[in-house]
Order: C-alpha cells, then structure tokens, then sequence
C-alpha cells in the first residue's frame, strides 16, 4: 500500500462539496482536511502497491467537479 498526500485548489465556495464528494465516491481517499494557505483541502490517500499515481490524480481527484488544482505529495515512510 502507498500513501500519498493531495492537496485541493478548489473553485470559490465548492471547498466542503469537493471534501464531501471526494470522500463518497473514492475509496482510495482515507481522509479529508480543510486547510489554509494556498490550497483548500488536504487528502490522505491510500493506492495499491503498483498503482499508478498519476492516473489516479489526473483522472480520479482533478476531474472532481469543483477541482481547480492540485498538489501531490508522495510519500516513503511513516514513522511511528
């Protein structure tokens, strides 16, 4: 299993409608946070092993209605 961390850009006033939509429709999505600074939601996801992370950004979270932008962060290990 691979996490990743997606940050959102959404369009003005969809930030909880993409949160929620998100969270309903993609069971690859664990968690959702409203954020501040220059994006407007943070998304823990969690991928197959092998799964290709580009598809999933570019085809599952950006084509989201509300979607404007987004940033990903991939991630190594987790420490704990």
């Amino acid at each position: 299993m691979q996490t990743i961390f997606v940050q959102i850009k959404c369009e003005l006033g969809k930030a909880y409608d993409v949160a929620d939509s998100a969270v309903e429709t993609l069971e690859e999505v664990s968690e959702v946070y409203s954020i501040s600074g220059q994006y407007d939601l943070m998304m823990k996801c969690y991928l197959a092993d092998g799964a290709d992370i580009g598809h999933f950004v570019t085809q599952r979270l950006q084509t989201l209605p509300g979607v404007k932008d987004t940033f990903t962060i991939i991630t190594f290990k987790a420490f704990t």
